[in-house]
């Protein structure tokens, strides 16, 4: 059983109710039938009833068993607008504006079932910015009381790969803090390791890359790394963190022992933590890409409940596998 099957089973041994907003996309409606049929979540896909089946009697997509809510008709509608109003209304909002953005935007309508407990987390982006999918979620749902930043990690399964967990890894932040301070690459060490062992229920090996190996370089940019590693250290002295290493300093062995041979992390690090944004993205679609590896995300870590983005370009089994995710995150 590889990876993400292990996380289908766990999510199926505790149903969540996850929503599904974007129903115009066939991938997603393809998804909520799997989903469905295999037992993996309670989906619920929000639109009209009349377009949604449309689309999935196209291609021949069961959505039988279903919950789907119309936020036209629906009789919770009324309710959420005058909560969202309230809300908002602080930021200038009117009751009327809050209307027609839970009427427009089905993201804005799925975030606030989650901040009633009418469900237990989002799965969306598979054809809207990661900015249009997360912005609902900190406006409403918001950060959680324990998390100091929100930040967002990638899953990475490669295949025959003998590093990491058995070729399992969390890449972050891979999706969403553009370039962090020391101070929040320190956090988001700290989370990715709480999601990793989460997830896998292994324990978290941590390493904050670099060009640049235990003082290999001189540069500005390797001292923030440096910076974010003493912070993580004494700040979550749980997890086991350590760099500044370069990728294969962090992941292989053989050169572990020659440029890091003092380090608990290197040569075993199954959590690769990227200095920025413009590394981490490259980084997980160069494995994805040329290693063929499976790529889930980004996956949220710090909001108050799990609402999970999609890259636009994911497959309807990456819808899935994120739901899947998603209901283990909201189990815990």
């Amino acid at each position: 059983m590889n990876f993400i099957d292990q996380i289908k089973e766990r999510a199926k041994k505790n149903i969540k109710t996850i929503i599904l907003p974007e129903t115009m996309d066939k991938r997603v409606l393809k998804a909520a039938s799997i989903c469905n049929e295999e037992n993996i979540a309670k989906i619920v896909l929000i639109g009209k009833e009349e377009e949604i089946n449309k689309l999935a009697e196209e291609d021949n997509i069961n959505l039988s068993g279903i919950e789907i809510i119309n936020p036209f008709t629906s009789e919770k509608t009324n309710e959420l607008v005058n909560k969202f109003y309230e809300l908002r209304k602080s930021k200038g909002i009117s009751i009327e504006e809050a209307k027609d953005i839970l009427l427009s935007d089905y993201m804005y309508y799925a975030c606030m079932l989650v901040n009633e407990g009418l469900a237990d987390g989002i799965v969306s982006g598979a054809c809207h910015s990661t900015a249009n999918t997360l912005r609902p979620a900190l406006q409403i749902v918001k950060t959680a009381e324990d998390a100091k930043l929100v930040s967002a990690f990638f899953l990475m399964v490669v295949p025959n790969c003998e590093y990491g967990y058995n070729g399992t890894f969390v890449f972050g932040d891979s999706g969403l803090e553009q370039n962090p301070t020391p101070e929040r690459l320190a956090a988001i060490a700290a989370s990715s390791s709480a999601s990793f062992e989460l997830l896998t229920g292994e324990k978290a090996v941590t390493a904050l890359l670099s060009h640049s190996t235990k003082g290999s370089a001189k540069h500005a940019d390797v001292d923030k790394v440096l910076e974010a590693v003493d912070i993580a250290k004494k700040e979550y002295p749980q997890y086991n963190i350590d760099g500044e290493l370069q990728l294969d300093a962090a992941i292989v062995p053989e050169i572990a022992a020659s440029k890091a041979p003092d380090s608990k992390v290197a040569g075993h690090a199954n959590v690769l933590i990227f200095p920025d944004l413009d590394a981490g993205n490259i980084g997980y679609k160069l494995v994805q890409r040329l290693a063929k590896a499976e790529a889930y995300g980004p996956i949220t870590q710090g909001i108050r409940k799990p609402v999970n983005d999609l890259s636009r370009g994911c497959s309807t089994e990456d819808i899935v596998g994120v739901v899947a995710i998603t209901s283990v995150q909201a189990n815990k």
